[in-house]
C-alpha cells in the first residue's frame, strides 16, 4: 500500500486540487460542485480568510485527496464548514481518516467547536463517510438547487470538538 502523507496545501497545490475535483465533477452525482474549476478559482478559495487546507499525497508527490474548513455566513463565528475530496479510485485507502486527523487538529487549534458538513443526499459515500467520523446528521434540505438547476436534497452533518 502507497503511504499517504498529510500536510498543510500551499498554493502550488491549487492545480492538482482543481483537476481532482474537476474529475469528481466530471463524474457526477457526488459534489454539490457542478461546473469544473480553474486554477484561478481553487486559489481563490484557498485565499478566503480563516481557511485550512490539507492535502493528503503520496511520496512521490501525487495528490490523493484534500479538505479543507472555512467560516460560513449562515454558520457561528466557532463553526467552521468542511469539504473532502478524494481521488476517484482511491477512496477506502485510509486517505480521508488521515485527512481528517489533521483537519480536526487544525479546527481545535484554530479554536472552532463545531464541523459543518451539507452532502447530497444522494452522495451515499459522503454520508457513510462524515457518519464515520462522527458526524451526526443536524438538519435534512429538501430541494436544493445546484449551480446548473438541478435539485437534490441534502443533509447537514455537525461535528462537536468539545466532547
Amino acid at each position: 500500500m502507497t503511504k499517504i502523507l498529510v500536510r498543510a496545501a500551499a498554493p502550488l497545490d491549487a492545480r492538482p486540487m482543481a483537476d481532482l475535483l474537476n474529475e469528481i465533477i466530471s463524474i457526477g452525482g457526488t459534489t454539490a460542485y457542478v461546473t469544473e474549476i480553474t486554477t484561478a478559482d481553487m486559489r481563490a478559495k484557498m485565499a478566503i480568510s480563516g481557511s485550512i487546507w490539507h492535502v493528503a499525497e503520496t511520496q512521490t508527490g501525487d495528490i490523493l485527496g484534500f479538505q479543507w474548513l472555512e467560516p460560513h455566513a449562515d454558520l457561528p463565528s466557532a463553526a467552521l464548514d468542511i469539504n473532502s475530496f478524494v481521488k476517484p479510485g482511491a477512496t477506502g485507502l485510509g486517505i480521508g481518516s488521515a485527512l481528517f486527523d489533521k483537519t480536526r487538529g487544525a479546527a481545535k487549534a484554530a479554536g472552532a467547536q463545531t464541523l459543518h458538513a451539507i452532502i447530497r443526499a444522494d452522495n451515499a459515500g459522503g454520508l457513510a463517510y462524515y457518519q464515520s467520523r462522527g458526524f451526526e446528521t443536524y438538519r435534512h434540505l429538501p430541494n436544493q438547487k445546484l449551480d446548473n438547476g438541478a435539485r437534490v436534497d441534502k443533509i447537514w452533518k455537525r461535528y462537536d470538538l468539545t466532547i
